[in-house]
């Protein structure tokens, strides 16, 4: 079964990529964090950095692109295709209210006509594979017949499929009956995605779903980055090379970043996922969250690494 690393947005940019990929590896796509088009048509320095071919090498990459309109959508893949990206991914599952209420993302979903005409327009001008990351609808699971009836109408590369609604965010538990229903009637590729945070979640899945081809992990990676690795079989994390996909952050941000405040955050943000790994690790914790200045922080992750022992197999 093929592994595929979630974009998620402000976390899993170029220098994070690159660090997993270098430390642990176990992926067969990693998909960048969504490109918003402006009205000028512009990549952001962010978005930019994201894309770069040498910021990416030895991954297979795919940008993903959020909008509602098929001339900003059909304008920036003409631009990535310039850096040699020949497969875009749509989305249309980010369950953000800032970016529902403007009707992307999993708010698109809302309005089936519009995403029709849509599909049907960047279908027809754009020579390149498309795939789409959906949620299954806003409100009520049963939405969702129409809209994989309106997926099943074009040549969709994959069909990524988290099986939440918007209302959902990231609550509840993932709709596994309407996803078996899903992958037996979708006309194209299906990947899944959503929760599954370890090896032994991922064995249940591909036991009750061994025809599959594809599996997105997000949140369980931050946790533990070894996860794409100990699924392939390898072995589970070890300190000192969390030690080290620490530092490559760490030293990388310092590097791009100015100001401690913004490399705390970076680093903060990190931190809430991946202290559980740790044993004893809450009031390190704590310290981390409190910590203003970097030389502050790095005696405190220091203190932890040399203290504590990863507690997850």
């Amino acid at each position: 079964m093929k592994l595929y690393f979630a974009p998620l947005e402000g976390i899993t940019g170029w220098i994070f990529r690159n660090a997993l990929h270098q430390c642990f590896g176990g992926f067969d796509k990693y998909f960048v964090p969504f490109i918003r088009p402006n009205q000028m048509g512009h990549l952001s320095a962010r978005e930019k950095k994201d894309i770069l071919p040498q910021n990416n090498e030895g991954m297979y990459t795919v940008p993903q692109i959020l909008t509602n309109r098929p001339e900003d959508f059909i304008r920036t893949t003409e631009k990535l295709k310039e850096f040699g990206y020949n497969e875009i991914n749509l989305n249309l599952g980010c369950p953000s209210k800032t970016v529902v209420t403007k009707g992307r993302g999993s708010g698109f979903l809302a309005y089936p006509e519009r995403l029709d005409a849509f599909l049907d327009e960047i279908f027809s001008k754009c020579d390149i594979r498309i795939s789409l990351k959906t949620r299954i609808g806003i409100e009520d699971p049963e939405e969702f017949g129409r809209i994989l009836d309106i997926y099943n109408k074009y040549p969709v590369a994959e069909l990524i499929i988290h099986p939440r609604l918007q209302k959902d965010f990231y609550k509840n538990t993932p709709n596994m009956e309407l996803f078996a229903d899903v992958y037996h009637r979708s006309r194209s590729p299906v990947c899944y995605n959503g929760d599954i945070f370890t090896p032994e979640a991922y064995e249940a899945f591909a036991g009750l779903y061994p025809d599959v081809e594809c599996v997105m992990l997000g949140r369980g990676v931050l946790t533990n980055p070894a996860l794409a690795r100990q699924i392939r079989g390898g072995s589970g994390i070890r300190k000192e090379e969390l030690k080290r996909f620490h530092e490559l952050l760490y030293q990388s941000y310092c590097r791009e970043m100015s100001g401690d405040r913004t490399i705390l955050y970076k680093m903060k943000e990190l931190w809430a996922y991946l202290a559980p790994v740790f044993t004893d690790y809450k009031k390190y914790a704590k310290k981390i969250r409190k910590s203003e200045r970097c030389a502050v922080y790095e005696d405190i992750v220091k203190e932890l690494f040399e203290n504590e022992e990863i507690s997850i197999t």
